[in-house]
């Protein structure tokens, strides 16, 4: 029986409700749970479970969803548990004093001068500028902002000598101390502004597990360095990093910015003595004195070899010239006999800028690639829960996200998605980033292996699976344990993004030949 009740009105975070979608899972005679908010997202996850109720379609973004596949009786279970569930959350939140308010927090921590800012996007902006008044730089983890919101909220902060990261800044390291979903790096001279949140934990861990270290990292969120805005956080970033002491080298990480971002950004680069590297996904930068990177790997590369005071002696490098690594041609082809089906490659990704990494890496070697967000508009994909050809999704976008945890936290969609593109007939690689750090699932490897596990219980046919693992060795979750993890449910992993893509290219060659 599918039972639905709606709660009209009753707000909470999307983190909370998934634990309670998890406990609610374990109770005897649930076969299936979702706790969260109206959304059009969580009512589309529904529709695909096959339990969406004409109660839940009804139900707005403000109510709380509670829908459970089960035995008949099991519904009193179901809310006795949650409502325990969510007590247990006020009175813990009571117990460590969380503040209330801005100027609640203000008087806990009289001398702070910033501020993460994390609530749903339509309250964001006035909380934003709220802080701002008072004096605090701004990291603005929230989405959903609007882009009138965002010139305001900058400009107002660029007038008063102040900072705004984001809207949408999912990632910063300021003297050492990590913001949202950042990474354990070492301390060193490397110093970033990057408007590409994944982006920063790729480039700022390879850096750190390559032996070298980070002074800052400063998110600007991916709209930043668009016309519109201007690059006001971008360059303020750089001249920040100019000025810092402990920065030697600056590295600049981006998706394409608009030319004039781009022109003002490499004057800022060439007034100063400091070392550089640039890498502008899938964009160029017409100027011999820039040291620009072909990927992000090769961006962190040549920083560490940069701080180092070595010299710069290849093109493009990986992180497999620092350390040994398998026989990419070698493996591609041993794959690529395993294959029994399918001619595509679909990517479920988490990150954003590892999902445009991709997406240029294997339309530069192979042909288009379909996604919500294409490089080419014409291979805009229909329906976002619908690969077609090859297919790279992030599911961190909106359409994925509202009222529901960022998927490096909630791996519930993209094991169904896993599942989903496993047994896809057209499905021949499956390639996917995990991300480690502050912020992500505590044991994600275990998600991805089980829903692979699952997939390969329903299917007798063989599909490569891929991850690259974005984390350093100092990351809460272990990265040698989910390393051994993924590989022990039968998955290639690569220790960066790049090589991860490119094991896929290669696969996907051998098996067209």
């Amino acid at each position: 029986m599918i039972h639905t009740v709606v709660r009209e009105n009753a707000y909470h975070d999307s983190v909370t409700l998934m634990l309670a979608t998890e406990e609610i899972k374990t109770i005897e005679g649930v076969e299936e749970a979702l706790v969260g908010m109206g959304t059009e997202t969580n009512k589309g996850f529904l529709r695909d479970l096959g339990m969406l109720t004409p109660e839940s379609e009804s139900a707005t973004p403000n109510d709380l969803l509670i829908v459970v596949k089960g035995e008949e009786g099991v519904l009193d279970k179901v809310l006795t548990k949650l409502d325990e569930f969510l007590k247990q959350k006020v009175e813990a939140s009571d117990e460590e004093r969380f503040a209330q308010s801005l100027d609640g927090a203000l008087e806990m921590i009289p001398n702070a001068n910033m501020v993460l800012i994390s609530v749903a996007g339509e309250y964001a902006g006035r909380e934003a500028m709220k802080a701002l008044k008072r004096g605090l730089n701004v990291m603005l983890f929230s989405d959903n902002v609007s882009l009138e919101e965002e010139i305001k909220l900058k400009r107002y902060a660029s007038e008063k000598g102040l900072l705004v990261m984001g809207p949408d800044c999912g990632t910063a390291i300021i003297n050492g101390v990590p913001l949202a979903f950042a990474n354990v790096v070492s301390r060193g001279n490397i110093g970033m502004v990057a408007a590409a949140g994944t982006g920063a934990q790729e480039v700022s861990s390879i850096i750190s597990n390559l032996g070298g270290g980070v002074s800052q990292v400063i998110g600007t969120g991916g709209r930043d360095v668009k016309e519109a805005v201007g690059g006001i956080t971008f360059l303020e970033g750089i001249r920040r990093l100019i000025e810092d002491d402990e920065t030697h080298v600056i590295v600049l990480v981006s998706k394409p910015p608009h030319k004039s971002v781009i022109e003002k950004a490499i004057q800022l680069l060439k007034s100063s003595d400091k070392k550089h590297v640039v890498h502008f996904i899938n964009g160029t930068v017409d100027d011999p004195n820039i040291l620009t990177a072909e990927t992000l790997e090769d961006a962190a590369a040549k920083a560490v070899l940069l701080s180092r005071g070595e010299p710069i002696e290849k093109d493009v490098y990986t992180v497999y010239d620092f350390i040994e690594g398998p026989n990419f041609k070698t493996l591609a082809k041993e794959e690529a006999q395993k294959i029994s089906k399918g001619s595509y490659i679909r990517g479920l990704y988490s990150g954003g800028t590892l999902t445009s990494e991709a997406m240029v890496m294997i339309t530069k070697e192979i042909g288009p690639v379909w996604s919500p967000s294409p490089l080419d508009p014409a291979y805009k994909l229909e329906n976002i829960h619908e690969s077609k050809e090859h297919t790279i999704v992030d599911m961190g976008e909106d359409e994925f996200t509202q009222g529901r945890p960022h998927p490096m936290i909630d791996f519930t969609m993209r094991k169904e998605r896993l599942v989903k593109e496993y047994l896809d007939p057209d499905t021949a690689i499956i390639l996917l980033d995990v991300v480690l750090g502050y912020g992500s699932n505590m044991d994600p490897a275990s998600e991805i292996a089980e829903a692979v596990e699952e997939a390969r219980s329903k299917s007798s046919d063989y599909v490569t699976v891929i991850a690259a693992l974005c984390g350093t060795y100092g990351d809460p979750q272990n990265y040698n344990e989910q390393k051994k993890t993924l590989e022990e449910a039968g998955v290639h992993v690569f220790a960066s993004n790049a090589s991860a893509v490119r094991f896929a290219i290669d696969v996907w060659k051998e098996l067209k030949a």
